[in-house]
């Protein structure tokens, strides 16, 4: 039997550069307690807790939410490299609605260094060696981290391809600035213009400056997720429920033919968000709010099609016509996304529960998008891991 699953309390802590912030052990409980506070629910409520990160020690997880109850509950830490706070939320969603608990709690949180990502462990083999495989022989001219490579080297596909310009990228994060502005929690929230973010330092020439990609942060996030009936039993909120998930991975498309924009993503998030709506009964027309994982503009812009917000090759126009903003088919990133809000690893997928659950109970203040009843999340790692999730507003 399954039950419906609804998002009792979230709670999210402001992100911050490195070196800047508290120690995880500190981030993770607060966005804990304020999640609890915002449910008005207690932790001995709590019967599972699943917990992501990605730069941390194998019972981090622990360290954290023992700092706000020591009840004996089962505690599980997870990490899928960047979708990892969507990866702890799909769990907890699991574990409720297949009736096994009736309240569960996902957190992320991460402590970053300053700098683009990078290998921890040199003396074994790296991750992603497939995907690299592809890297290296499309972007073999190219000398810049992994991830720039990567996703620049995606969108320069995207240009090659479809004539799109890289202004258009410099667009998706103007218009992530002007999101941002509105958002108390996001990292940057200083308006830039198009002519800005060109103007900035040239990390890829012709293909990405410095400002389209998202920067390292710290930081934590939290949401409960509970049944029905135990909703109903402790007098907790049931105004937002996870409607529809998915959670897929690489499939040989990914790999072959080689493909840049396919290697970071494009067919995983493709085939979540189609089972999505497929789950859901609802297509992406119906969708007027969504997070997406924006690493990089470059990203954004392949996940417009992605998702089927526009057709393959259809994005600049979906750009151009302000389609993403307020105003447009779909309000994507209001809370600034993680080119303007921050990156902490783990917790940027809870970071983008705690915007949508807002969104859906029209408590997102000079953010809100007018008369959203349904919301989706998207949340990407390479290596890979893609979850796609629906919220909907009840009543």
């Amino acid at each position: 039997m399954t039950q419906k699953v609804h998002v009792a309390g979230v709670g999210m802590i402001p992100f911050t550069k490195p070196g800047a912030s508290a120690s995880y052990i500190e981030m993770g409980a607060e966005a804990v307690r304020l999640a609890l506070a915002d449910a008005g629910a207690g932790y001995e409520l709590i019967r599972q807790a699943y917990v992501g990160y990605v730069y941390g020690d194998s019972t981090a997880g622990q360290s954290a939410l023992y700092e706000v109850g020591l009840s004996g509950i089962p505690i599980v830490n997870v990490n899928n490299n960047c979708s990892t706070g969507s990866t702890a939320l799909y769990l907890a969603r699991q574990a409720v609605e297949s009736g096994v608990v009736d309240c569960a709690l996902a957190l992320g949180f991460e402590q970053m260094k300053p700098g683009a990502l990078g290998t921890v462990w040199q003396d074994r083999p790296p991750i992603m060696g497939k995907g690299q495989a592809v890297a290296d022989e499309l972007c073999g001219d190219v000398r810049i981290p992994m991830a720039l490579c990567h996703f620049g080297g995606a969108g320069r596909e995207h240009m090659q391809r479809y004539g799109t310009k890289v202004e258009t990228f410099a667009a998706i994060r103007a218009k992530a600035s002007r999101h941002a502005a509105n958002n108390p929690l996001a990292i940057f929230r200083k308006v830039v213009s198009t002519e800005d973010v060109m103007a900035d330092q040239q990390i890829w020439p012709g293909v990405m400056t410095r400002l389209m990609a998202c920067p390292p942060t710290c930081g934590a996030a939290a949401a409960l997720l509970v049944s029905e009936r135990f909703a109903k039993k402790h007098g907790l909120r049931t105004d937002v429920a996870i409607l529809a998930q998915s959670m897929t991975t690489d499939t040989v498309s990914s790999f072959e033919p080689p493909s840049m924009i396919r290697m970071v993503g494009f067919d995983m998030a493709r085939a979540a968000a189609r089972e999505v709506y497929e789950q859901a009964g609802v297509g992406p027309e119906d969708i007027r709010v969504a997070e997406l994982h924006d690493c990089f503009a470059h990203n954004e812009l392949l996940t417009y099609e992605a998702l089927d917000f526009c057709s393959e090759g259809g994005a600049e126009k979906f750009v151009s016509d302000g389609d993403n903003t307020y105003g447009g088919a779909v309000v994507t990133n209001p809370s600034g996304g993680l080119l303007s809000k921050g990156h902490p690893l783990g917790a940027t997928g809870l970071a983008q529960c705690y915007e949508l659950t807002h969104q859906l109970r029209g408590t997102a203040d000079r953010r809100q998008v007018e008369g959203a009843t349904l919301a989706l999340q998207h949340n990407l790692g390479l290596g890979g891991a893609c979850v796609v999730t629906l919220y909907g507003r009840n009543g």
